[in-house]
């Protein structure tokens, strides 16, 4: 017996599907799907909190000096003539950055390895690149769920069910973040 539920399709086919689930539990909170895919979901997103909750104070924040290119009010880069030709006019600023240990980075890297990317559109834009922003689902993990849930000892996954599907009476279930 396999440590796994195959759920009737080909690897390749299995691990989109989970992947597919998993970026979308985490991303919205609560997914509603089949049974056995929940408890296959389930484990899989119990395995990345759990390594968010252990690696999500492990960074330090260091201070490093970065070149910013002076904007107008516009929003537009500020340009100078400097031997005939246009130049960008640069700002030194501070900044303060989160510098991963190394095991936290390895557990960023191994989140990343099954989130999909994600990417947030406006209501008002449909369709438009303008606007739209890349969610990091790594950095959502360490810094919003993680912290939810330090307290817990696993279980941080519930599955509630909700019907019978009616074409084929599979059950239906919800699958949220407790």
């Amino acid at each position: 017996m396999s440590g796994y539920r195959k759920l009737s399709r080909t690897t390749a086919q299995r691990k989109a599907l989970l992947r597919s689930q998993v970026t979308s539990l985490i991303y919205h909170g609560k997914i509603v799907t089949t049974e056995s895919k929940a408890k296959e979901v389930s484990r899989i997103a119990e395995g990345l909190i759990a390594l968010a909750v252990r690696e999500k104070d492990n960074f330090e924040t260091v201070t490093v000096t970065a070149k910013v290119p002076q904007k107008d009010a516009e929003g537009k880069r500020v340009k100078e003539e400097k031997d005939g030709r246009k130049v960008t006019v640069y700002l030194e600023e501070q900044k303060e950055i989160k510098k991963d240990a190394p095991s936290r980075l390895h557990a960023r890297r191994k989140m990343n390895r099954v989130f999909y990317p994600v990417v947030e559109v406006p209501t008002a834009g449909k369709g438009r690149k303008k606007g739209t922003k890349k969610i990091d689902l790594a950095q959502k993990m360490f810094d919003e769920i993680a912290p939810k849930y330090e307290k817990r000892n696993g279980g941080y996954t519930r599955i509630v069910k909700i019907a019978q599907r009616p074409g084929d009476g599979a059950m239906k279930v919800l699958l949220e973040l407790v």
